[in-house]
């Protein structure tokens, strides 16, 4: 079964237009098929290398123009996946920008820190980058009906939407295992000397308890033995290998709003259940809210990432604990999101309203959440 990926569309739009088109995204979340899908419409007139061998790394590094036009030939389309693995990958890509401009490049990279550090600035002006997620709900609807959907929505919140886990019919959880504590750890403990498994395996199992609650890095600090800062830079590696992401409070007029802490959800609800090793049932789990909370918010910047739209995404809290799960702004208007597995009716709370002038709620359910992707 081949689901197409929304992405396909925006990159073939942007190709040939001078740029180097770079493709972020975890490890097993479809980088390669997305590339295979581009590369069969221009078939034998482009060049795939994989920079998981040895030899291709090689070829990629440290190298001339003229060496460069060796390799690609007469070529007009060259897909690099996992650059990052090339040393000195930004310079390779800047000659390519610099002198070859009748070729199209894409590169994919698995981890965001390692890739567009390197190469933010010697690219700058010259790339577009874009960031691949595990399946959209979206996407999903190209192969399955609305119906199909509302009775697999229970089984995706406890699998996730991982491509291998979505399109295999056995082992799920078996794979969904390996995923979650082979793909992820492997660009994370590589990084910046990071050489603790056991400390990076009970942040993530703690974050994982927290989704839908505002995280206290003194708490998390306390909890495993180790300093603040070395709490937030470890989230934050953790969000640049795309499998965390923040969520900050909004915060602009009232003294008591929430003003630090953050929501930490994950990228795949799967992966997330695999960490603490739970998965049972929707209709027996006491974390199905905060559960279904994630999974909405999360196909939600997908949506939005996929139909480039640049809102800026918050939740809103006070110190009296009226809240909203989710906001989005864009030019100084905001739209307020409440988001409940069961629930008729719901309140905007008239504090936000009078200060942020924003009259409506949307009241995200089980019902209506496909209408908003």
């Amino acid at each position: 079964m081949v689901i197409k990926r929304r992405l396909q569309d925006i990159i073939e739009q942007f190709m040939f237009k001078n740029k180097i088109i770079v493709i972020y995204g975890a490890r097993q979340v479809g980088k390669t098929t997305l590339l295979k899908a581009i590369m069969s419409k221009h078939k034998n007139n482009c060049l795939y290398l994989n920079c998981d061998e040895p030899d291709i790394r090689l070829a990629l590094s440290n190298k001339t123009t003229t060496e460069l036009r060796q390799l690609i030939g007469k070529k007009q389309l060259v897909c690099i996946d996992e650059a990052q693995m090339v040393r000195n990958i930004a310079l390779t890509l800047k000659l390519l920008a610099d002198n070859f401009h009748d070729i199209q490049v894409i590169a994919t990279g698995s981890s965001s820190f390692e890739l567009s550090g390197s190469i933010a600035q010697p690219l700058t002006g010259r790339k577009l980058e874009f960031n691949l997620y595990p399946f959209s709900i979206g996407e999903l609807r190209s192969i399955y009906s609305d119906i199909e959907i509302d009775r697999l929505v229970n089984h995706w919140l406890i699998l996730g939407l991982y491509p291998e886990i979505v399109l295999s019919n056995e082992n799920q959880k078996l794979l969904l295992k390996s995923l979650a504590y082979s793909y992820s750890y492997k660009d994370v403990l590589q990084y910046q000397g990071i050489k603790n498994p056991e400390i990076l395996e009970k942040l993530l199992q703690a974050l994982a308890l927290q989704i839908g609650n505002e995280v206290s890095y003194n708490e998390l600090s306390s909890l495993l033995g180790i300093d603040k800062n070395t709490v937030a830079n470890y989230i934050r590696i953790l969000e640049q290998a795309f499998i965390i992401f923040r969520l900050s409070p909004l915060n602009r007029n009232l003294r008591n709003e929430i003003k630090k802490m953050k929501k930490i959800y994950f990228w795949d609800v799967g992966i997330r259940n695999a960490l603490i090793n739970n998965f049972n049932p929707t209709d027996i789990r006491s974390d199905r809210g905060n559960l279904w909370e994630n999974f909405f918010i999360a196909e939600r910047l997908k949506f939005l990432a996929y139909t480039l739209q640049t809102k800026q995404v918050y939740f809103w809290r006070t110190q009296q604990k009226q809240e909203i799960d989710y906001i989005e702004e864009e030019h100084g208007a905001f739209e307020a999101f409440e988001i409940k597995w069961n629930k008729s009716k719901t309140r905007m709370p008239a504090l936000f309203s009078q200060n942020y002038n924003t009259p409506n709620l949307h009241l995200i359910t089980k019902n209506n959440f496909k209408d908003y992707l």
